[in-house]
């Protein structure tokens, strides 16, 4: 078994660390750095590269982590790498009822109402 502290080369910490469990993460189609220029992944550790095919379909920190049989802390280092690099995309998850316009009040007063029942 290779030690956490090897695959993140000693770092105990991602540089940024905006990730929950419930980011979803995507690889990117055309990879681009912060100045438009083309990105091509270097020299990649086998973990980053299981991580990259694993998000072709987006998945959240939590499923990748799984995935790998890694601890989440040591996930969000490599995860961090790869978007640095501008190979991964990281957005924060949409809520069920913003992303289908709004709460529908009626079906929250009914659940209410039948939880009262209860």
């Amino acid at each position: 078994m290779v030690r956490p502290y090897t695959i993140t080369r000693g770092r105990t910490a991602p540089e940024r660390d905006d990730f929950s469990l419930i980011t979803v993460l995507t690889t990117a189609d055309e990879p681009v750095d912060q100045h438009g220029v083309p990105v091509r992944a270097g020299r990649l550790q086998p973990e980053h590269r299981m991580i990259l095919d694993r998000c072709r379909r987006p998945a959240a920190v939590a499923e990748v982590a799984a995935g790998l049989d890694l601890p989440v802390s040591v996930t969000k280092i490599l995860l961090a790498d790869l978007v640095t690099q501008g190979l991964l995309l990281a957005r924060a998850p949409l809520t069920v009822a913003r992303a289908s316009g709004g709460a529908h009040m009626g079906l929250l007063a009914a659940v209410r109402d039948g939880l009262r029942r209860l």
